[in-house]
């Protein structure tokens, strides 16, 4: 497992609440190792951290660079839950992968934009403009429905959640649609037109959808990250007392005002 970095439950800030108490017997020396992608993941966690913890819950936090990783450790036991997978994402990891992952509670959207260093408006955008889009399937297809959404392309029919770029079917500025790892998005707007960016990575690089975006998408959709364990701890005691901790409503009222509008909660 690509462990980048390691924050422990101790080291972790947040705002002080009072004392609530352990909500059960069995939470009381409980650790949960809960894996994130860097960004409005991770933010948000650390400040669920002490929260879990009045409810005697204690949480390391695992943060990872890539969309891959979370999974894998996952589904090898490295980690007890983590947090960052749409339900078309998932889906394809366990069609793809074999593994037997579900989801606990959603926790948070992250709307994907299309940014640009080039251009103020999409209305200047050029022929034969580049256009760069996630790598992986789930993504790549959300960047494809975001710009079929603002009438840039036209997708094949029935082409469902998880289009490629060969269910284009009409491309009148014959946009060069250019394929790259999530993460290098944000970095390579000097050299591309324009790119489809999620949230987390948007949020990492300083851009907010709101501000910076020249399409966005909208708030409803099967976009939301969730908290997701392996289909045998679905219904463990502990992960009902990790849902309880990360949907208080403290949580929600630090998302919406930490993030402004970049990060919506899903709960």
């Amino acid at each position: 497992m690509q462990r980048r970095k390691l924050i422990f439950a101790a080291a972790a800030a947040a705002a002080s609440a009072p004392f609530l108490g352990a909500s059960s017997a069995f939470a009381a020396e409980k650790t949960v190792r809960v894996g994130v992608t860097a960004g409005p993941s991770a933010q948000i966690l650390e400040y669920v951290v002490p929260i879990a913890k009045e409810l005697g819950l204690n949480v390391k936090i695992y943060e990872f660079q890539d969309y891959i990783q979370p999974n894998a450790a996952l589904d090898a036991g490295d980690i007890d839950a983590n947090i960052y997978c749409t339900k078309p994402f998932l889906d394809h990891e366990n069609e793809t992968r074999g593994y037997s992952l579900r989801i606990a509670a959603p926790a948070f959207t992250l709307p994907m934009a299309v940014y640009s260093k080039k251009i103020k408006s999409l209305k200047d955008l050029p022929q034969d403009a580049t256009v760069g889009i996630p790598n992986d399937p789930a993504m790549g297809g959300r960047g494809l429905l975001l710009l079929a959404a603002g009438g840039l392309i036209k997708l094949r029919e029935g082409s469902g959640l998880l289009p490629s770029k060969f269910d284009i079917v009409e491309n009148p500025k014959n946009l060069k649609v250019v394929e790259l790892e999530a993460a290098q998005l944000p970095l390579s707007l000097n050299d591309l037109t324009i790119a489809c960016v999620n949230g987390n990575y948007a949020a990492v690089a300083g851009l907010n959808p709101s501000r910076d975006g020249l399409l966005v998408e909208g708030a409803n959709g099967p976009y939301v990250c969730n908290i997701v364990v392996t289909e045998k701890n679905l219904n463990e005691p502990w992960v009902k007392t990790f849902v309880k901790a990360y949907q208080d409503p403290r949580v929600k009222e630090w998302i919406l005002k930490k993030f402004e509008g970049s990060v919506i909660p899903g709960f």
